[in-house]
Order: structure tokens, then sequence, then C-alpha cells
């Protein structure tokens, strides 16, 4: 399991690649699959850990994240061919040296970065799994869609919200950071953001202007440890992203807890909504502030029924199993076959 050492593996705080690679990894350890996970060497796992990243460069200024994460990547598929598949976590690099993977590879794309990355997908010899249909790229093969999951148990339901809104996620212009905080205004409730500052600018010009620890409070980059207690006592989580988001987990953690979603309709948000269900897909700040109302008003209960449905962390693990079985069944024909 290649994860990739922006942040440990699970991260302490941001770190969502991260994130879904430890889930996998730990469930997998818990079916009896042998799994080594190539990660910072401060990372946490049941499963056998190995790197050379002392830490998460994106917590270090001081280390270099083009070296290290060039230094990781040959570290693991130097050790390839012990193994019978290499799940790769950490986007283009490592398809860029796939001729040197002794094992078959497949390769989760967490997102496009932008269309100049796309050759090192399109020449390499990887399986892909997409994490949404919306995010599928019209040049490339995939082996399957799988959606994320989240871990359950670490979300718990919450039944009585209060009356504040939450934002949840990075502080950057395709979050809509300002948008949320406008939705807000016009809904007429207090907003709660939590997130890293991705963008400083754009923080301090459009977001800290607005934050008075009354009506807009700012909590910095909120940890696992209280994730589902901000976002369960939200009454929804507004997510007016100005992207083509690929997933979104912040989306499926808060209907966890029960809190339902209003979104901005782009990216995979109609694959991940279940609308008038879990929540609401609106066009602007307008449509998403008049939808508020509705969105206090769904049974929490069955917003929390149909996430854990739909996205815990054992269906995806499932879903990984049958593209491993099918992945090296068919490397085994190629090979016998030759």
């Amino acid at each position: 399991m290649l994860a990739p050492v922006a942040w440990r593996t699970p991260p302490r705080h941001y770190g969502p690649w991260e994130s879904v690679a430890s889930l996998l990894t730990e469930g997998l350890v818990r079916r009896g699959v042998e799994v080594t996970l190539f990660a910072t060497l401060d990372s946490v796992t049941a499963a056998a850990l190995d790197g050379v990243c002392p830490h998460g460069y994106a917590e270090d200024p001081g280390l270099d994240g083009r070296v290290w994460e060039a230094l990781h990547v040959s570290h693991a598929l130097a050790r390839s061919g012990e193994f019978d598949l290499v799940h790769n976590h950490l986007d283009w690099l490592p398809l860029a040296f796939g001729e040197h993977a002794r094992a078959p590879m497949v390769t989760t794309i967490h997102g496009f970065s932008g269309a100049g990355i796309l050759p090192a997908y399109t020449r390499s010899r990887s399986a892909f799994v997409a994490i949404s249909e919306s995010d599928r790229h019209a040049g490339l093969d995939y082996a399957a869609t799988i959606p994320h999951g989240i871990d359950l148990t670490a979300l718990p339901y919450s039944g009585r919200p209060g009356e504040q809104l939450v934002s949840f996620g990075r502080i950057h212009p395709d979050k809509g950071t300002a948008d949320a905080i406008e939705i807000a205004r016009r809904a007429g409730r207090r907003l709660v953001i939590c997130g890293i500052v991705q963008d400083e600018r754009y923080f301090a010009d459009a977001v800290a202007p607005h934050v008075d620890g009354d009506r807009v409070v700012y909590l910095g980059s909120v940890g696992p440890e209280r994730r589902a207690e901000v976002l369960g006592a939200a009454t929804a989580l507004l997510h007016p992203i100005h992207f083509d988001e690929p997933f979104g987990l912040s989306v499926v953690e808060a209907m966890a807890c029960g809190t339902p979603v209003i979104a901005y309709r782009r990216g995979s948000m109609a694959e991940v909504i279940d609308e008038g269900v879990t929540g609401y897909l609106a066009a602007g700040v307008e449509s998403a502030a008049a939808a508020v109302p509705a969105a206090a008003a769904l049974d929490r209960a069955a917003v929390r029924g149909r996430a854990a449905a739909r996205f815990g962390a054992d269906r995806m693990v499932e879903d990984y199993l049958r593209v491993y079985d099918a992945l090296l069944r068919s490397a085994s024909t190629a090979s016998s076959g030759a």
C-alpha cells in the first residue's frame, strides 16, 4: 500500500488521501490480508510499516516534498517484487516509474491536479480506480469506480444539533468558504469554519474580516478527535464548491453524524448526496440559503442510515478486494499464456 507522504498515515488533522489509504490498509489487515504500508515512518498501522520519509513533509518546512516523494516511491518500487500487488495512492509519480514495478499496480485516482499530469496516466500499465463517475477521464480505462469509505465508529450519530451551520474543508476559493459565510448570513444562522488555510490571501481578504467569534467562528484545522463533535453539532454542512470535486470526504462524514449537506451541484455532489434524503443541491448562494430550512427538517436518523449503507469502510474494502482478485486473475492468465 503506497500512501502519500505529505502527512502521517492516518493524518493527525488534514490529509484525505492518507486517511483513505489508512482505512483501506486497516480493513484489509482485519480480513487477514498481509499488507505492507509504505508511508511516513511515524505512521500508525496494524500492517507492516516501511518507508524512508521521517514524517509528513507538509508538517516540516525543512523537507522538500519533491525529493521525499521521489525517495519514497523509489524505495517502495525497489521492494515491489516481494508483493502480489502494489496499490498506489500517490498520484502520477509512481506511474512515471511504473516500468520498475515488479508486481501489478492499481492506482486510486484521488483527483487530477491538471491536464499536465495525464501523460503519466496514459502511458502507464497500471489499472485505475475512480472515486466517482464524474471524475472519470474519457481517455482512460478503469477497473472500477469505488467511492471512498469512512470509519463509522469514529463518527457517531448526533440527533440533537445546534442552530449553527458548518463549513469543513481547506480554506481556498475552490471550497467556497466566502460563499458559506454569505449563505449563513442570508439564512440567519451562525457559521463554524474548520480547515487548514491553503490560500493565505483568500483567507485574509475574503474570510478573516468576517470572523468575529460569534456569528462566524474559525476553529482552524480540526482533527479526528473533534471532527464528529463539530459536524454532529451543526444543522447542516455547507459545501459551496467552485470546482468539480472528485468526492468530498467531509460531505459523507457529516452525513454519517446525521448532519445533512447543502452543496453546489458540481463534480461528484449529485452522486454523493441523495437529494431530499441526505441534503440538497444548490446553484448558488441564494438557492443554498433557501435550502437551509428544508435541510434542517430532514430526518437525521435517515441521513445517518443512508451514509452508513453507502459509505462505510467495510463496503470500500469489499469493493477493493474484488478489484484485486480480478487484477491478480488477469495477471495470472497473462503470465500462463506467455
